[in-house]
């Protein structure tokens, strides 16, 4: 009998440990710097690359492990730092990567370790998150692996695919925010990528069933994505699960996943075209040498014809994407209750005095404040609590723990955006227009706001995601628990608006916040470093924290009576006017110019007078080519 206890006591404490061992530390070691590139073939420039690798490598984690990544800074020019996006960040938002908002930039030759549990699963990805850089290159997956998931018993393999926008200048070499830009145009990208490169092959077996992880890792241009003569089932969008729902093309707007499972054929006679086609309504010029429509194959056999798919580029206003809204979450969450907060903003693109096209929600465009936001919840104290110590400008919006929060977001711009909100997932309530009519044919009329006396009905389980595409004129409403204390970006995806200012801050629990993080002393060296204060309000004033005086403020706006068309006109007038001013102070400061005329007399043998126009400088200089002859040189001879 006592042979028996032992047994089971052993028995239990290798249960016991094997629960506590599962989960696991993995690190990254990440020094980022400059490296070479040519994905598209048309032009290599200088990317960042980490360990002198590009593409840069897949974090790969289980769910409930703790992941450590310590990254240096080698890039030698420029200030950086990760978001790992759709983290929750539970009591680490200060791991969350926003530099201003949750930490300071890292200067080069500085390190930064960023160390936090994913409780979480799914598809992820990371990018920098510091003077929009992450076009230059700096973003890549992020998969959670999960051994629950319900759907693991239903596929053989997996593989990842990102799509993106490509550029091939600096984001800085880009006049975006610029005189020359008044309107706000976005650069339009040289090419588009797959898997950071083109015309690439995924090989397959026949009768096997794959998990595909689709992410949309660019900066700016949304992709529909089919494969042609197959279709496939939707698992997860943005790491949350959904019932198994058939589709055949999906809509992925920079920053948004989806987890397929897709079933091969049982032959391998031929390859199929995996289609990309970017979204070409977003492009304001498209360039003929643009190539939107873009073919990968899905491998049976590496021997076969590998085709081009046949479609044309004008088709992209045809295809008929799954409409995300209509997703059920495969764990039935039912419709939070009503809300406790609502924030309700507008999306608005206008201009400011200094003749950029800013974005504004509502009346503010996101200006960065002079201590980042959650350093100022951890330097405040009972304050935390006050909307005003963040300044006004950062938009902040202070939420109260476990609070049921709804966010309206209506859409005055004639354009689509795709907002992110850190820290969270969330219900996906309404939207308009239908996604039935596409979402450009709603611009014949005025923006439609949402009107809470008159909407369609709620669905029962909504659908949840962490990235959500706002229509262009339309609206949507989404809703989620202020359950996790920590200092979270809403905004908008498209790395150029946001550089633009479409953001603003959700301080959520600051209290709580003051309880459950821990910054290392790390962190605020690296904060001296880049010479950046990290206690005090946003205008770093640690005595009276509601004297905002000294705070990062806005442009002021344009002088009342200013239409866009006139703006337009107004500066291009003043680049003219400037240029014409330039050319007459040249002028004006070259050397003066002497003609002597000597008319000669007729000739006896009849010829005509001739002008010998014998042109010196004073001072013998020759300022614009007009000096004097030079030595065996004859004048210039003019009829006359």
């Amino acid at each position: 009998m006592a042979k028996l206890v032992q047994a089971l006591f052993c028995t239990l404490v290798v249960l016991l440990l094997s629960s506590f061992t599962t989960a696991k530390t993995v690190t990254y070691d990440f020094n980022v710097s400059w490296v070479n590139a040519n994905p598209d073939g048309l032009a290599e420039r200088k990317v960042i690359g980490i360990n002198g690798q590009w593409p840069l490598p897949v974090i790969e984690v289980d769910k409930g492990d703790r992941l450590v990544v310590n990254m240096f800074n080698g890039l030698g020019d420029k200030n950086t730092s990760i978001h790992f996006h759709g983290m929750f960040q539970t009591n680490t938002s200060n791991m969350d990567g926003p530099s201003m908002v949750t930490q300071c930039p890292i200067p080069p030759g500085y390190s930064f370790t960023y160390n936090f549990t994913v409780n979480q699963n799914g598809t992820y990805w990371y990018h920098c998150h510091t003077d929009f850089c992450y076009p230059d290159g700096y973003r890549q997956a992020l998969i959670v692996h999960d051994n629950d998931a319900y759907f693991n018993d239903d596929y053989d393999e997996e593989f990842t695919i990102t799509t993106s926008d490509w550029y091939h200048e600096f984001v800085e070499d880009i006049r975006f925010l610029s005189l020359y830009n008044p309107t706000g145009a976005e650069p339009v990208p040289k090419s588009f990528l797959f898997n950071d490169t083109q015309n690439s092959s995924l090989p397959v077996k026949p009768d096997t069933t794959y998990l595909i992880r689709l992410i949309n890792i660019g900066a700016f241009v949304s992709q529909f994505f089919y494969i042609e003569d197959h279709t496939f089932k939707i698992v997860e969008i943005d790491g949350v699960y959904t019932e198994p729902t058939e589709a055949e093309t999906l809509y992925i707007a920079v920053a948004q996943r989806y987890s397929i499972l897709l079933t091969t054929k049982n032959s391998t006679d031929r390859n199929y075209p995996i289609v990309t086609v970017a979204d070409s309504d977003l492009l304001d010029v498209i360039s003929p040498d643009l190539q939107l429509n873009n073919t990968n194959w899905l491998q049976y056999n590496a021997e076969a014809a590998h085709p081009q798919a046949v479609m044309k580029v004008e088709a992209s206003a045809d295809l008929v994407p799954f409409d995300d809204i209509t997703l059920v979450p495969h764990d039935h969450m039912e419709l939070l209750p009503e809300p406790d907060f609502e924030i309700n903003v507008t999306v608005i693109m206008d201009n400011l005095r200094n003749g950029f096209g800013y974005a504004f929600l509502n009346d503010i465009t996101f200006t960065m404040p002079k201590v980042p936001t959650l350093y100022t919840v951890m330097s405040s104290g009972g304050l935390a609590t006050n909307e005003a110590i963040y300044g006004e400008y950062t938009h902040p919006m202070v939420l109260k723990h476990n609070d049921v929060v709804q966010l309206v977001l209506n859409n005055a711009d004639s354009g689509s955006h795709p907002f992110h909100l850190h820290g969270h997932n969330f219900q996906v309530i309404d939207r308009a227009p239908p996604y039935g009519e596409h979402f450009y044919d709603y611009l014949a009329g005025d923006p439609v706001p949402f009107d809470p006396a008159n909407h369609s009905a709620f669905p029962t389980f909504p659908a949840r995601r962490d990235t959500f595409v706002l229509p262009p004129q339309g609206y949507y409403v989404i809703r989620f628990v202020a359950d996790n204390p920590g200092v979270w970006m809403f905004h908008c995806h498209i790395d150029w608006h946001l550089s633009q200012g479409l953001a603003m801050v959700l301080i959520e629990a600051p209290l709580e916040i003051q309880k459950t993080h821990h910054i290392p002393q790390q962190h605020y060296d690296v904060c001296r470093a880049a010479g950046v204060p990290f206690e005090g309000n946003a205008a770093a004033d640690t005595q009276s924290l509601f004297d905002l005086s000294g705070q990062n403020t806005q442009e002021p706006p344009l002088p009342g009576g200013f239409t866009a068309r006139g703006i337009v006109a107004l500066v291009f007038s003043c680049i003219s006017a400037f240029l014409g001013m330039a050319f007459i102070t040249v002028y004006g400061l070259s050397e003066p110019k002497v003609v002597q005329k000597d008319i000669d007399p007729v000739n006896d043998d009849g010829d005509e007078d001739v002008l010998h126009e014998n042109v010196t400088a004073a001072g013998g200089g020759g300022g614009g080519g007009g000096g004097a002859p030079a030595a065996g040189v004859e004048p210039k001879v003019v009829a006359g």
